[in-house]
């Protein structure tokens, strides 16, 4: 509501404060034109809403009860699935029969495909296996079979199913992130304590290239930023043993291999986040939870899944508290701090919409989805939208501005002007502000503007 407003019940012994505040705030409006006087709100702040897009948590959707709001599921799925046969993809069913769990519902999706997962069964599709490409028998982290990486049958087949997984979903707006995978135990680059079973530096390189090929319009996301990673700029990356392994004062720390590699600055263009340690929620949030605030900080950490507090048990008021804050914390928090708009404009004139904000996350917001503004009348209805030139994932942590003319409707009335930021899979705004304003529908109403042939 308005600054002078919000002083209402101010006493006579406080009139010199309030006159001084009117001062500056009207001092604060920029200079009015003939015909489109400037009305000025400094919004109320408010909690961020727990399950805006693309940020938060990322749990398993088969992996029990989910306790805590969530914008998005975490699908691991093995190559053997996808491509049961070869050259034949079996996308489609896989989608019908993971896609649509209850839990998955209007969540974004975050993707690893894997070749080997220890204790589950191969994920090595066995067509391969008739190609020459071996395996060697594991015992360690609960056992499995490491095939062979670098066999030129493996290598010729990764690149072609990843260009056909391009194909599918690089232009799937549901995706929100995709783990290279593949590679590894778990998909997670790396077979250790068996380092010489790993993929060669050549191979890598090829299925790097193969992805950034296939993905040229999807955040990808790698386990580690040293080694040959630390050659490319266009790829994120995921911690999966958060908080406890980013910034332990190791030289093989997460944090140390990204700054290593001359990855400290990636945050600002490319997502970072990945898994809580397992089952130490508690933990993190509780004795550690400090720890844990300065690893968001450091790591300008996004999200966290597939495990992670959403999936536990835990009821105590402090929990609770935690886990929003630390939701709060990851990644972007957009928070309007002052709305300044033209107050009255002739009908099908053009009205001034002038907005300060600031970004109280630790990361940006990492794809380009439209920033819209819309009229809509006193039912609610959305007359016209306008897009505007402005680009999201330049709002780093910090202060924030635009500025917009947008056309007003041929009718005189009062209108409403609303603020989006839309979400290409669900075709309307999804991005919620850190204030109290009002909601119709979708959309953020920052306010309203009066429309009639007497207007100045």
């Amino acid at each position: 509501r308005p600054a002078l407003e919000a002083m209402g019940n101010t006493k006579k012994s406080g009139a010199k404060a309030l006159l001084a505040l009117w001062a500056s705030a009207m001092a604060s409006v920029a200079p009015a034109e003939d015909h489109n006087a400037l009305a000025f709100v400094r919004p109320a702040s408010a909690p961020g809403p727990l399950d805006n897009p693309l940020k938060g948590y990322c749990p398993y959707v088969t992996a029990g009860e989910i306790h805590r709001p969530y914008s998005m599921s975490f699908l691991y799925t093995s190559w053997k699935e996808l491509e049961p046969t070869e050259g034949n993809y079996a996308f489609e069913a896989w989608e019908k029969k993971v896609w649509s769990h209850p839990r998955a519902k209007g969540k974004h999706l975050v993707i690893r495909v894997y070749a080997d997962y220890p204790k589950k069964p191969s994920g090595l599709p066995d067509w391969l296996r008739t190609k020459g490409v071996r395996e060697k028998k594991y015992r360690d982290h609960g056992g499995g079979m490491s095939p062979d990486y670098d066999h030129p049958q493996m290598v010729v087949a990764m690149e072609r199913f990843v260009s056909a997984f391009g194909k599918r979903y690089n232009n799937n707006p549901r995706i929100a992130f995709i783990q290279l995978g593949l590679l590894g135990f778990w998909g997670e680059w790396h077979t250790y304590p068996h380092e010489e079973w790993f993929a060669s530096e050549k191979t890598q390189r090829r299925i790097i290239r193969a992805y950034l090929k296939a993905f040229p319009d999807k955040q990808l996301m790698a386990r580690y930023a040293d080694g040959v990673l630390a050659d490319y700029r266009e790829i994120g990356f995921h911690d999966d043993m958060f908080p406890e392994d980013t910034d332990n004062g190791k030289e093989w720390s997460f944090l140390a291999r990204m700054r290593r590699a001359g990855h400290s600055d990636t945050w600002k263009r490319k997502v970072v986040g990945g898994e809580m340690e397992p089952h130490n929620a508690p933990k993190w949030l509780g004795g550690q939870w400090n720890h844990t605030l300065e690893m968001i900080r450091r790591s300008h950490f996004s999200w966290v899944g597939p495990y992670g507090p959403a999936l536990e048990l835990e009821n105590s008021r402090e929990f609770l508290k935690r886990s929003d804050e630390m939701v709060r914390k990851m990644g972007y928090q957009f928070r309007l701090e002052e709305i300044r708009h033209s107050a009255r404009v002739l009908p099908g004139a053009p009205c001034k919409v002038v907005l300060q904000g600031v970004n109280e996350g630790v990361a940006p917001f990492y794809y380009p989805w439209p920033v819209q503004l819309a009229w809509i009348d006193d039912g609610g209805k959305i007359l016209s939208k306008t897009n505007l030139n402005d680009d999201v994932r330049k709002w780093l942590p910090g202060p924030f501005s635009l500025k917009a003319d947008m056309l007003a409707p041929s009718k005189a009335g009062g209108y409403r002007i609303g603020f989006g930021i839309e979400d290409p899979w669900q075709g309307k705004p999804a991005v919620r502000l850190a204030n109290r304003l009002p909601m119709a529908g979708d959309w953020t109403v920052l306010g309203r503007v009066e429309l009639g042939t007497g207007a100045k």
